[in-house]
């Protein structure tokens, strides 16, 4: 009798060691796959329109500029954004406005017409620029506003930037310097280059 008392002991010692161990087993292996995490990206991308490109870049201004703006109010405190920003203004000639008629030859001299140089591009650096500081603003959804402001802010000062700094006479002397002698190894005549 004290044999299979000893007997059952065992046995239930050893199925309780191993319903311990399954259960321990659940544990670990559940713990895992909730904390196991899959990330799936589904991307659908289209083709929305082809655009031709025709323009030739010429020059490109990268710029930097520290833009404040603010809310002054009466009774309120003020609403304030603080923006540094980093783009770029480039200007370019659009290569798809020269016609037969402004190309003219001689027998060792071509001249071209060219349109005006113009603003392709105002780009803001979007990883390099920063908005510093937000204070004053007591709602969420006038934050977001003040700082797309900012931004528009700050790419019309960087156009009206570039633009006193002759960045369309640039791109015109830099036709003389970049697009001339292409022009003039390509056809082995000399070029004159003149603008409508």
């Amino acid at each position: 009798m004290l044999y299979s008392q000893r007997s059952r002991t065992s046995i239930t010692l050893i199925f309780a060691l191993i319903i311990t161990g399954l259960l321990i087993f659940l544990f670990f292996y559940i713990k895992h796959e909730f904390n196991t995490t899959r990330t799936e990206v589904t991307e659908d991308a289209m083709v929305s329109r082809v655009i031709s490109m025709g323009k030739l870049e010429l020059v490109k201004y990268a710029m930097k500029d520290v833009v404040e703006k603010k809310e002054l109010y009466r009774l309120l405190p003020d609403s304030r954004v603080l923006f540094v920003a980093v783009g770029e203004v480039t200007a370019c000639i659009d290569l798809t406005k020269v016609k037969r008629g402004d190309i003219s030859q001689g027998n060792d001299t071509v001249v071209i017409t060219l349109p005006q140089p113009e603003i392709c591009y105002v780009k803001l650096d979007h990883q390099r620029s920063k908005v510093y500081d937000v204070s004053g603003v007591w709602f969420p959804d006038k934050a977001k506003a003040m700082v797309e402001d900012v931004y528009k802010l700050a790419e019309k000062k960087m156009l009206t930037t570039a633009t006193e700094m002759n960045v369309l006479g640039k791109a015109r002397e830099n036709a003389n310097l970049i697009f001339k002698p292409f022009l003039e190894n390509v056809s082995g005549k000399r070029v004159l280059i003149k603008f409508k």
